[in-house]
């Protein structure tokens, strides 16, 4: 079945290579030939994709990056009503992940356009994809926060976040986000995804202590995706194991407040069942 050219006055999202320029799709490369305009995060780095791909940019890049976006949404949706058709790119992967594009998507949607996307490369999928995870229910987290308490609290959460946890990261700084997390998760899985589809394409697989160990020992380089495994179930306490440790906790004198917030973060328990049994001990005592 042969493609039907996209319509004219239309935005189209476009998901460009993350390293191995053969990856760009027939689709993506015929609209990127086709467009009135193609906006994008860096226009000298978007020419190199063009020049790969024989493609003639024809004063047609714009640039579109987080300091200019809502003014470009002006332009875009200018564009489009006009009866243009606009495709937005990012450096790498499929715009508004993690990269700009999602508040310009908003705008020409809201103004009551349509915009599509010819889907392909994203480093999030590929990273999944390898790293020997579960793949079925995962959160996506982008670049961790670059003060360390931000991280610690990261950390703190995904302490129970029972989904696999994608991340991208420096390689500045992920040997000191891996040692990190090994003084908090130390044994669970990750995969630490480097240079994706390029010529030194490597993964780290291991527990975080043991990846933690490999990167401190050497220089890291490149595009970093890590995944991390989620928190694995733990079977429920049985009840009386939850009594007895509402009844220590009241015993020491304990408020039933203070009793239930101690018990549910010691044993992971529900909040408000332990409450209906911590009133429940508390009320047998006075009898």
């Amino acid at each position: 079945m042969s493609e039907q050219p996209a319509p004219r006055g239309q935005l189209m999202v476009v998901a460009t290579p993350i390293g191995n320029l053969g990856d760009l799709t027939p689709r993506a490369l015929a609209l990127l030939e086709r467009a009135d305009a193609v906006y994008c995060e860096d226009t000298r780095h978007s020419r190199t994709l063009f020049s790969a791909h024989g493609i003639s940019p024809r004063q047609r890049l714009l640039a579109l990056h987080e300091h200019n976006e809502m003014s470009a949404s002006v332009d875009i949706i200018e564009r489009v009503a006009r009866g243009e058709l606009v495709v937005l790119i990012s450096d790498a992967g499929t715009p508004g992940i993690s990269d700009p594009g999602a508040k310009v998507v908003a705008e020409v949607v809201g103004a009551g356009f349509d915009v599509s996307t010819a889907p392909g490369p994203t480093a999030i999928i590929g990273a999944l994809s390898v790293s020997g995870l579960p793949t079925d229910r995962f959160v996506m987290e982008g670049f961790l926060g670059r003060k360390a308490g931000e991280r610690a609290q990261s950390y703190e959460t995904w302490r129970r976040e029972p989904r696999t946890i994608v991340f991208y990261e420096s390689p500045q700084r992920v040997t000191t986000t891996l040692v990190e997390l090994a003084r908090v998760l130390p044994e669970r899985r990750v995969a630490v995804v480097r240079e994706l589809t390029k010529l030194h394409e490597e993964v780290l697989r291991g527990t975080v202590q043991d990846v933690a160990t490999q990167l401190a020992n050497r220089e890291v380089q490149g595009e970093i995706v890590v995944v991390l495994e989620g928190a694995r179930a733990v079977a429920a306490p049985a009840p009386e194991v939850v009594r007895r440790a509402l009844r220590e906790s009241l015993s020491r004198g304990a408020s039933v407040r203070d009793a239930v917030a101690e018990v549910v973060e010691e044993l992971g328990v529900a909040r408000r069942e332990t409450y209906a049994l911590a009133v429940s001990l508390r009320d047998d005592e006075v009898r």
